[in-house]
């Protein structure tokens, strides 16, 4: 055996250890040499002991410990093998600068696993820090809680909820580390897949391991959304090199068998796509590889809170009935116009709308039908046409527009829209189902878009985007009814 495999193997029995009590003996015995003479090769390749080694991992995982929820300094000290907290606080400060008790997310000390390619590359290297800026999920940790069933899948639904905060922007991110061009030298192409494919796509493909067995061990209690799994699936499959759009299949297959293609521009904006905002909303370029990935994550954070955070946001009204449709295809035809908010005038313009009662769609209700022309809320505004949904070919009385729904996507952002969508009707208080303080439209938006969110349900955002308030008893009444595109 060689020496660059066994310290190669070395290093990966410690990573697998570092909770137990790890013996140098043993590591020595594993490349048939003795003691001594293991800790002088180590020391002379790596640049430090192998103490050193492992109580710098040791910290560097401690401190990612501490940073999760309802985590104790003692029972972390005695995982990483301290006696005392005592012994382990003196450490971790030394280490990080700080001491446990005021350990904070941006001023923690990352030490990377050591790698030996020719080079020794680990240690503490900057560009690595952005694996460990998202929120990982700290499954092993809670192996052996006692905890039931709905306690255990609230804390998990509780670390979706932050990680839906933090690993957008880090995602945007990543996307910007590819694109810079001063960062894909030949020179970095090496540490560069390991950043990529071992410290972000293996690690989510890991995550995402431990979160399916955790879940399966929860799902007859009936306390999981079923959607997560479809989610997990949907995330593995891209992470695992198959991308499910046509336009990103080629390049993302060649990255994964060759990395070195990376080295061209071309082949990383397709990969990167464009940063897309906190809230995925922003207008892109290109929609690339690691938006995907970006929206995987978050179908899989949805699919664990959304169903709790839809119970807490029906305050004074609920849900009475939801469903998806799939109609025909269909023709709105409308107005839009400041002179609309004048409730007489608006109920003109549904007299003349009653002339075509002979064209009646299935939903025969006045409705507010909004859209962004087929752009992202940040490049087209809102537009709102009051009207009604019509049978296709409907003719358009004089100074109305129309705008035509099929029953398929064109793969054209814009018109025609798609006649699919989410119906959901509310009941209760009606000032309520209207509120927008804390929203991102008002209550009845938000419910209906977070219960297709927490199902898993693709809404078409923003090629075909539109939603519609539907007035049950006429446009001169509070809307008790919401459409939301969909695409099924």
């Amino acid at each position: 055996m060689n020496w660059i495999q066994c310290l190669t193997n070395a290093i990966h029995y410690i990573e697998k250890h570092l909770t137990d009590d790890i013996n140098i003996d043993e590591l020595a015995s594993q490349s048939y040499t003795s003691s001594s003479h293991f800790q002088l090769i180590f020391h002379l390749v790596m640049g430090m002991t192998i103490g050193e080694y492992i109580r710098n991992r040791r910290m560097s995982l401690a401190a990612q410990d501490l940073l999760q929820s309802n985590s104790r300094i003692i029972d972390v000290a005695m995982r990483y093998q301290y006696d005392t907290q005592e012994s382990f606080s003196k450490a971790f400060t030394r280490f990080h600068g700080m001491p446990p008790s005021k350990v904070q997310r941006e001023n923690v000390k990352l030490f990377y696993p050591l790698s030996i390619n020719v080079t020794i590359q680990g240690g503490f290297d900057m560009s690595r820090k952005l694996i460990d800026e998202f929120y990982w999920s700290d499954l092993e940790g809670h192996k052996d809680e006692t905890l039931t069933a709905g306690e255990k899948y609230k804390r998990i639904a509780g670390w979706a909820l932050k990680a839906r905060g933090q690993n957008p922007g880090v995602f945007d991110a990543l996307t910007e580390w590819v694109l810079d061009d001063s960062q894909w030298g030949d020179e970095k192409l090496n540490e560069n897949e390991q950043i990529l494919m071992q410290g972000v796509f293996a690690r989510f493909k890991e995550q995402n391991a431990q979160l399916r067995t955790y879940l399966k061990e929860l799902e007859l209690s009936g306390v999981v959304n079923e959607a997560v799994f479809k989610a997990l699936d949907r995330f593995d499959a891209e992470l695992s090199g198959c991308s499910a759009d046509e336009r990103l299949q080629e390049t993302v297959t060649s990255v994964f068998n060759d990395f070195s293609v990376m080295e061209k521009r071309r082949i990383r904006k397709i990969m990167a796509g464009n940063p897309t905002g906190q809230y995925g909303t922003l207008g892109v370029d290109f929609y690339g590889y690691i938006n995907y990935l970006k929206d995987c994550d978050a179908a899989v954070q949805w699919a664990l809170f959304m169903p709790d955070m839809v119970q807490s946001q029906q305050k004074g009204f609920k849900v009475d009935s939801f469903e998806y449709k799939e109609l025909s295809a269909m023709r709105f035809i409308g107005r839009e116009g400041d002179d609309l908010d004048d409730i007489d005038v608006r109920k003109d313009l549904f007299r003349i709308l009653d002339t075509l009662n002979e064209y009646k769609s299935d939903i025969d209700y006045d409705v507010l039908f909004m859209h962004h022309y087929g752009l992202s809320v940040d490049v087209g505004p809102w537009h709102g046409f009051w009207g009604r949904f019509m049978k296709a070919e409907t003719p358009v009385p004089e100074g109305f527009v129309y705008f035509d729904f099929v029953t398929h996507n064109d793969g054209l952002a814009g018109l025609p829209f798609i006649s699919q969508f989410a119906y959901a009707t509310f009941s209760g208080d009606v000032e309520a189902m209207h509120k927008r303080e804390g929203f991102d439209s008002d209550a009845m938006y938000d419910v209906t878009r977070n219960i297709m969110l927490g199902q898993g349900v693709n809404i078409p955002y923003p090629d075909k985007y539109w939603t519609a308030e539907v007035f049950l008893d006429g446009c001169d009444k509070y809307s008790t009814a919401y459409m939301f595109s969909a695409e099924l």
